[in-house]
């Protein structure tokens, strides 16, 4: 009988990986908990990456290159601020929908090793452009101006990440992502247009 060989992708031991980081963190997680996760020894992942981190920084990249991704879309770069800033929350929405274990992993790391240092930097720079929009929407007349642009990109994206701790897809939940973002962007933009 032949041995079974190593069936495992970079891809589909990424999936396990941030599955397992999500169930247990990543500082409860061992390279022994994902070796049986993923039905395969240890040095069969080794074949894969270098290591625990590497898996966190690669599940934490995918989210991370999406997030940003959106910010490069066309309608995010053109036309009014509002607009464009409505656009990129419905995005944002879409792509923790889409993205859902990567963007949970991302929005659970805490600073305790450098790639998550690494991606609490990153995740600022995105607030931080998101904030850029909400504050030249407010000087073109769209947006109120008696909020601090800062404290506003705080609440919004509390709400929306707040999404990962119950939307649970194909589990019971009847909201699909189209209808999240919409309630999202109904939500948010009711209390921030003038």
């Amino acid at each position: 009988m032949a041995a079974k060989r190593d069936t495992y992708t970079p891809d589909s031991l990424l999936t396990v990986a941030a599955r397992v980081f999500n169930e247990r963190g990543y500082d409860g997680t061992s390279m022994e908990h994902l070796s049986q996760a993923a039905g395969i020894s240890k040095s069969s992942i080794y074949h894969h990456v270098r290591g625990k981190e590497e898996l966190l920084r690669r599940a934490i990249s995918r989210a991370l290159d999406e997030l940003f991704a959106v910010l490069e879309e066309p309608t995010a770069r053109e036309g009014r601020a509002v607009d464009r800033l409505e656009y990129v929350v419905r995005r944002t929405v879409d792509v923790l929908v889409a993205e859902l274990p990567y963007v949970t992993l991302l929005l659970r790391v805490r600073g305790n090793t450098d790639t998550e240092r690494w991606a609490m930097r990153r995740r600022r720079e995105f607030d931080q452009r998101v904030a850029e929009l909400l504050r030249r929407a407010a000087e073109e007349g769209d947006l109120r101006r008696d909020l601090d642009e800062r404290l506003a990109t705080r609440l919004l994206f509390g709400m929306i990440n707040s999404i990962v701790e119950w939307y649970r897809p194909g589990h019971g939940d009847r909201v699909d992502g189209g209808q999240l973002a919409d309630a999202v962007v109904l939500t948010a933009f009711a209390g921030l247009r003038r």
